[in-house]
């Protein structure tokens, strides 16, 4: 199977010669919801550039975050194992350094690498703040060389950090991340070097903060409604920038941009941020878990459609590289995810490997059709079982005891928490144990951002926080 996929993708890559390799672009909202786009139609948010990005790409229609809140998405992006292997237990928990990463592989490879935008992976809890220089585990550890970072969620005229240098940004932040990514670009393009770059929006996490222009699109919303919408209005201003600005520099045919979210739509927000989906932010039902995701690449795409194939954000690095021609031991093992790259040129399936999601005490397993949860219910857990073919909602609970597909899927269950317990434990790293791992603290507690305070006090999102500091 390997061997037709490469053969399939073969004229692909021998097009871009040995200085002309495919550039990577991974794209990724903060708290976007499965049903807020244009293409699922949204009742109010106008999406033109996801829209046709989605008409001329793969897009997915059953595509999962790697967990259902935010970091522990971006450790299964960086690595490819389900979070809970990585360390990363829940927001703000910090990657160990043991794993190995993507960005690693593809500079050893010989990419640029690049992160801009949201970090939230080196163990600081609470509103963005610029990454300090010495961060044991800022971006840089994990195999970014160059970046333009924060440690948690940001919204418009930010504070980040260039490579531990504090700069101050006027403008909204989607367009402002995706500005400097594209600096970073076109300077790899001179270089004749290929890039791997990662965009991690602030948007549309709270506090929702939004430019004029933006807000008069939405003023029929009410509450923090209208901030919130008129946010993502402006990140898909800003993923036209981006496509625009890898079509001026001729990079569009052998650039692949994937765009995803990092967990479920927010509760509270009118009109619905889930597209009908169950629950919300924080939980394992589709609603919490079911993102938004695109594949643009028009020289690796067989044709433009749209898919039903059930692929998540732990199938990012093994995809990613088949294509690049990394290594297998590239990749912590075990491997979570699957490539695929079988899926650009043709409908696939059934999924081999099941999607596993474990979280604050809940498990879920998907494969293909069907979903088994279980989650804690007083002294004992509850079971659910769910034909998502039929009913993606998940109004309809099918558990029995004896039903063919509760046993079948509780194996799998048992199996895959078996194997992230080992993880958990460090059985995978060459030392057998896990090394200290930096506490999960508020960066409010780490004594070289206290010379910030009184400057910090004024701006909306660290306001809250700081006014309990004397």
């Amino acid at each position: 199977m390997k061997l037709l996929r490469f053969l399939l993708l073969l004229p692909c890559f021998l097009s871009y010669g040995a200085k002309n390799k495919t550039n990577f672009v991974l794209v990724m909202a903060d708290d976007q919801g499965w049903g807020q786009t244009g293409y699922y139609k949204h009742p109010v948010l106008k999406t033109p550039n996801l829209d046709d990005m989605a008409s001329r790409g793969l897009r997915f229609d059953r595509f999962y975050a790697g967990g259902p809140v935010c970091s522990p998405t971006r450790a299964t992006v960086l690595t490819g194992r389900t979070h809970d292997r990585t360390g990363v237990f829940d927001h703000g928990y910090a990657l160990r350094k043991q794993e190995k990463t993507l960005p690693q592989a593809m500079k050893k490879a010989g990419y640029a690498t690049g992160h801009f935008g949201k970090w939230h992976l080196n163990g600081l809890r609470g509103p963005g703040v610029p990454i300090l220089p010495k961060d044991p585990n800022g971006p840089e550890a994990f195999g970014f060389d160059h970046w333009l970072s924060v440690t948690n969620f940001f919204d418009l005229d930010p504070v980040m950090s260039r490579q531990g240098k504090f700069e101050n940004f006027k403008g909204d932040s989607s367009e402002i991340i995706v500005e400097e990514a594209l600096k970073f670009m076109k300077k790899q393009a001179k270089a004749d070097k290929p890039f791997f770059c990662v965009i991690w929006y602030g948007t549309p996490h709270s506090p929702w903060m939004a430019l004029e222009k933006d807000l008069k699109e939405f003023d029929q919303l009410e509450g923090n409604s209208r901030a919130h919408y008129a946010e993502l209005r402006a990140m898909d201003r800003s993923i036209g920038t981006l496509r625009d600005g890898l079509r001026k520099m001729k990079l569009e045919q052998d650039t692949l941009v994937w765009f995803t979210s990092d967990n479920g739509g927010l509760p509270k927000m009118k009109p619905s941020t889930t597209g009908g989906l169950r629950d919300f932010k924080g939980s394992l039902y589709e609603g919490g878990i079911r993102v938004p995701s695109i594949i643009e690449w028009p020289e690796g795409l067989n044709k433009f459609r749209t898919t039903n194939y059930p692929a998540g954000a732990v199938d990012i690095f093994p995809t990613i590289a088949e294509i690049a021609g990394l290594p297998n031991s590239s990749m912590r093992q075990p491997q979570d995810g699957e490539s695929l790259v079988g899926l650009m040129q043709k409908e696939i399936g059934p999924r081999t490997k099941p999607l596993v999601f474990r979280s604050r005490a809940r498990m879920a397993v998907i494969d293909n059709e069907w979903k088994l949860l279980s989650q804690p219910k007083g002294d004992r857990r509850k079971i659910e079982l769910f034909n998502l073919a039929k009913d993606p909602s998940e109004s309809n609970d099918l558990f029995a005891p004896n039903h063919e597909q509760v046993t079948r899927l509780r194996k799998e269950l048992v199996a895959a928490r078996t194997s992230i317990d080992q993880s958990v434990r460090g059985k995978d790293y060459p030392e057998g144990k896990v090394l200290p791992q930096p506490p999960r603290i508020f960066w409010t507690e780490v004594p070289e951002y206290q010379k910030y305070f009184k400057a910090w006090k004024s701006r909306p999102e660290y306001e809250s926080r700081l006014r309990k500091i004397k």
